[in-house]
């Protein structure tokens, strides 16, 4: 094989990964950065986008339990076909089903998007991407994730303004359906099982206490992504300004995940990295504390700490799991993880919600959420504790 052929063969996986991680993340990120138009136009509380993404993540979650059973049984094509006419259905429910019944509706069906996106992607990287490789392309595909950020931050804004948010949203469904298109060309023929298993499979220690650290990172992280255009607003940021801040989030974790996950894999143990990572992260929140006295700066400092630090810390998790035996066969520990990931994603927002519509403050929710940030902090060590014993025990 010429190497212009190898080339279009590493870019066109490389451009599905990137997509099918993104797509499902680009209903949260579009609802954050869209909040300001949804809730006026919409007539719903703030409160209510929290919600929104509790719907969303509560189905991924739950559904991320069975998925990686079942994905032995549908093969990585299928799931992948799954995920993109999924996004396609749950951007049209928005833009069709009035009010709030078509956001809850979207987030539904994006959840099951979202729960088959880590155990599709993992296992077609292990079938198609040599060991060498694989850090850099997990890394390379998380950051997918926060391509959604960008794009949601940059341009959904300013599409809304000329198009409304329905026109904005509608350019994602034809491209969901283009990359329905393009998976065939990057994967293989699935041979059916005829088994099928339900059964939710049984964690680890070592995979227990990563679930608990992608959990707290995900109630801190998703809560985070989905106010902070909120409270940007309320702090004299116009709405442009306030969807920029998604994209300055975006750009910092793209750049993380690349970096960061082929680094990690270098290490000995990356339970050490992580517990920086969120240590670094508790801070940032904390400088959410000072803004609301003047200093508006720190929200741009405190996007920027964020999406170098906590949104690299699931593509390290995830880098684990396909490197390491120890947290068990790719598939179910993905599933698991996910599983920890998404119900951490699917309870932030809804928690941090819910205290504004009880009236309390931005300011007790930026201390619950770097509380959480710390515990994940500590959890992290107890990983690192927990592999030291096991290589000892060997």
């Amino acid at each position: 094989m010429s190497k212009s052929a190898v080339f279009s063969q590493r870019f066109s996986l490389n451009f599905v990964l990137i997509n099918a991680m993104s797509l499902p993340m680009l209903l949260l990120y579009a609802v954050s950065s869209l909040g300001p138009i949804l809730i006026k136009e919409l007539e719903i509380s703030a409160g209510f986008l929290g919600y929104v993404i509790l719907g969303s993540f509560g189905v991924a979650s739950l559904l991320s339990l069975f998925a990686g059973n079942q994905l032995k049984r549908w093969g990585s094509r299928n799931a992948l076909i799954t995920i993109f006419l999924m996004v396609a259905l749950s951007f049209g429910l928005m833009i069709f089903v009035s009010g709030y019944q078509g956001l809850m509706l979207a987030a539904v069906c994006c959840g099951i998007a979202q729960a088959l996106a880590n155990p599709a992607t993992n296992l077609l990287i292990t079938e198609k991407v040599s060991k060498s490789d694989r850090a850099f392309v997990v890394g390379l595909k998380q950051s997918g994730v926060q391509i959604a950020a960008l794009f949601a931050g940059m341009v959904l804004p300013f599409l809304a303004i000329h198009w409304g948010w329905r026109g904005a949203i509608g350019v994602v469904i034809p491209f969901a359906l283009i990359m329905v298109w393009a998976t065939l060309f990057v994967t293989s023929e699935h041979q059916r099982s005829t088994s099928c298993e339900w059964k939710v499979p049984r964690p680890n220690l070592p995979l227990q206490c990563l679930m608990a650290i992608q959990c707290c990172v995900g109630i801190s992280l998703s809560a985070f992504v989905t106010f902070i255009p909120l409270f940007a607003s309320q702090n004299n940021f116009s709405t442009l300004l306030s969807g920029f801040l998604l994209a300055i989030f975006g750009t910092m974790g793209v750049f993380s995940r690349i970096t960061l996950t082929p680094l990690s894999a270098r290490l000995q143990d990356e339970s050490s990295l992580l517990t920086l990572l969120t240590l670094v992260a508790t801070s940032c929140l904390l400088l959410l504390l000072f803004v609301e006295i003047g200093y508006y700066w720190l929200v741009w400092l405190t996007v920027i700490g964020m999406g170098m630090t906590a949104v690299a810390t699931n593509a390290i998790a995830m880098g684990m799991i396909v490197r390491s035996p120890d947290f068990g066969a790719v598939a179910p520990a993905s599933g698991l993880l996910s599983f920890a990931f998404f119900g951490g994603f699917a309870l932030g927002p809804a928690i941090f919600g819910y205290m504004l519509n009880a009236e309390l403050s931005y300011f007790s929710g930026w201390i619950l959420l770097a509380s959480v940030m710390l515990l994940a902090s500590i959890f992290s060590m107890a990983l690192k504790s927990i592999r030291a014993n096991s290589l000892k025990l060997a």
